[in-house]
């Protein structure tokens, strides 16, 4: 299972019939980057960031990065069939493409398909996530309307460290990895690789209306690599490398139209291949006490090729520079100012497109007394869709040392896709990003290790991009006769979340609630594929060299394509550390063998055992 972590912030509070829930205190202050681009106390931020470390991530049940974050109150998933198919995190209601995703401060996702690619990146590399829950663009750009997910990649530990897993589960699946950390002198390196399988199950119900069900096992391998160097060439400055690879092949059943008779195929065996690269080469450095300069280099390239008989290809490359300073001033908060270079370049089968974006911020946090503030100001101007200017004011001030209330307000926005903009026969050359304005409130307890906490947010958004079928918003042009993409629509996205965190001895409890009004405005009717509730309740137990846990996370109703019903899941685990380093794990995922459909026709995994042996030591 996954804990929480807020330090003197609230972790969840509980809601109609959830218990109150777990997680155990920590002593000290919890540190976030997230939430301002520069380390911060978490009570010095008025945005609402979540924190799961490295000994929660080790300690989970979850099998994947989506599975994890969909634990994460405020966030939910849609997937096209299993771990490995193609997945949206949505949070407070917005939709994938409205998630800005970061590995090691490197943005990743397909700008074609406006797609993060979450479901290519492997958990078994991650040693910590931080989630921006709520708008981020006036300091990490377009597409941050619903939130951040800030991954970061295993790092060095003191001295020489080894560990290794594997575990094998039914339906023929396996997880293996190994990793190796050290520091000598003024060098630190950390480096890992992993490969996952499964064979799957039928990823599509019979009688899906397109024709795509094939009686097959639609299963997936994941392959990945990870490293990241270290030189400290004199106290307070460090030079970095990191980088992470991944590679995913999914089998999928699907239709194709191929020449030359364009007739539907039944494709018994597509195939999706996606790779994802991260990597970036910085330096950060103290140029006097309290003032910290910070530059990087980066690239993220998202690969995919999917097909049999025609193979389609989408490959995003994002070419990205930065340079940041950090001024803390005492008194006066800390001020942080940062320029940008972006440069977007994507390949397809049917075009070429490129982009590129200058961007200036502005980030100013402070404290006085029990009150704090924070305030964000970003300019992006784009050669495609002009410029967006957005700005962020929050404050928050602590009742007592065990209360404390937040407020936040700020704008947002998504560019448009090269898809949107350039996809013959349906890409619109000036159509307009999506926009966003939103306002939360928050009040949130901390006492003896328990927490609680209540947070109720209103995000509208115009612009929605989408199918346009009304010709006439449409290029004069006999290939749009179909019509075209356009902003059709409004969102209104409002909810709020109860959760709560409890320790009892050996016990630790956790619950939450989350409570979603996401509805096209123009229309009235919900959003696709968000659920108006959705509920989790954990139990962990840790006795001397034994634990175990249990996790129900409970879905309500979504529309789709037809009604997607109410689904129950619960996960279970059990761990013997036996000997010094070394740990017997099992689990047993969808424990009631629930039938999930996360999205209308799909099937979701169904129950699933797994057996596994990880060591973890060191010199």
């Amino acid at each position: 299972m996954f804990v929480t972590i807020f330090d003197r912030r609230s972790v969840v509070a509980v809601a109609s019939c959830v218990v109150a829930a777990t997680a155990a205190a920590q002593s000290s202050e919890t540190i976030v980057i997230t939430g301002s681009r520069e380390p911060l106390a978490v009570s010095r931020l008025a945005a609402d960031v979540v924190v799961i470390d490295g000994d929660a991530l080790r300690a989970s049940s979850a099998g994947s990065l989506a599975d994890l974050l969909r634990e994460q109150a405020g966030v939910q998933i849609s997937r096209n069939g299993g771990p490995g198919a193609a997945t949206s995190v949505m949070i407070r209601g917005s939709s994938g493409s409205q998630t800005v995703v970061l590995v090691d401060g490197v943005r990743v996702g397909s700008a074609t398909l406006a797609d993060p690619s979450i479901q290519a990146l492997p958990l078994a590399q991650i040693e910590r996530v931080e989630v921006l829950r709520g708008p981020g663009s006036s300091l990490y750009g377009a597409d941050a309307v619903g939130g951040v997910i800030n991954i970061v990649t295993r790092r060095a530990d003191a001295g020489l460290r080894f560990d290794a897993a594997t575990a094998f589960g039914s339906r023929g699946a396996r997880e293996l990895s190994a990793g190796v950390s050290a520091t000598q002198g003024a060098w630190d390196i950390a480096a890992s690789l992993a490969q996952e399988h499964d064979d799957g199950g039928n990823a599509m119900r019979p009688g899906d209306p397109y024709g795509n069900y094939n009686a097959d096992h639609d299963g997936y391998t994941r392959d990945s690599g990870q490293a990241r160097i270290g030189f400290t060439p004199a106290p307070g400055h460090r030079i970095g490398l990191s980088l992470l690879r991944s590679r995913l092949e999914t089998q999928i059943d699907s239709t194709e139209y191929a020449p030359p008779t364009y007739a539907p195929d039944n494709t018994p065996d597509f195939r999706d291949k996606l790779d994802v690269d991260a990597t970036a080469l910085d330096w950060r450095g103290t140029l006097a006490p309290g003032l910290v300069a910070t530059m990087r280099l980066d690239r993220a390239v998202d690969d995919s090729r999917s097909g049999k008989a025609v193979v389609d290809r989408y490959r995003t490359t994002r070419d990205h520079a930065l340079a940041q300073i950090a001024w803390e001033t005492g008194v006066a908060g800390q001020l942080v100012a940062a320029i940008e270079r972006l440069e977007e370049k994507a390949k397809t089968n049917s075009y070429r497109g490129d982009r590129d974006t200058d961007i200036g911020v502005l980030s100013w946090t402070g404290t006085a007394g029990r009150f704090s503030w924070q305030a964000d100001l970003r300019r992006d101007d784009s050669s495609d869709y002009g410029a967006e200017t957005t700005g962020r004011l929050g404050a928050s001030f602590a009742l007592t040392p065990a209360w404390r209330l937040r407020a936040l307000a700020g704008n947002s926005f998504r560019a448009p896709s090269f898809n949107d903009l350039l996809y013959p026969g349906y890409g619109v050359a000036d159509i307009k990003p999506e926009r966003g304005r939103s306002v939360e409130f928050g009040v949130e307890w901390a006492a003896d290790g328990d927490r609680a906490g209540l947070t109720v947010f209103h995000n509208k958004v115009k612009n929605l991009i989408g199918y346009q079928p009304d010709r006439s918003f449409c290029p004069e042009d006999p290939a749009y006769n179909y019509g075209c993409a356009g902003n059709v629509s409004r969102a209104r996205l409002q909810g709020a979340t109860l959760s709560g965190a409890k320790a009892l001895g050996d016990w630790s409890l956790r619950a939450q609630v989350d409570f979603l009004d996401a509805k096209n405005e123009d229309t009235g009717a919900r959003l696709a594929r968000r659920a108006a509730h959705q509920e989790t309740l954990g139990v962990d137990w840790r006795h001397d060299v034994w634990s175990a846990g249990a996790s129900l996370l409970r879905v309500g109703a979504r529309p789709d394509s037809r009604e997607l019903g109410a689904e129950t899941t619960l996960d279970l685990k059990a761990g013997w550390r036996f000997a010094k380093g070394w740990t017997l794990e099992s689990r047993l995922l969808n424990a009631t063998d629930e039938d999930l459909e996360p999205s209308a026709y799909y099937r979701g995994p169904a129950r699933q055992f797994w057996l596994g042996l990880r060591y973890e030591g060191g010199v």
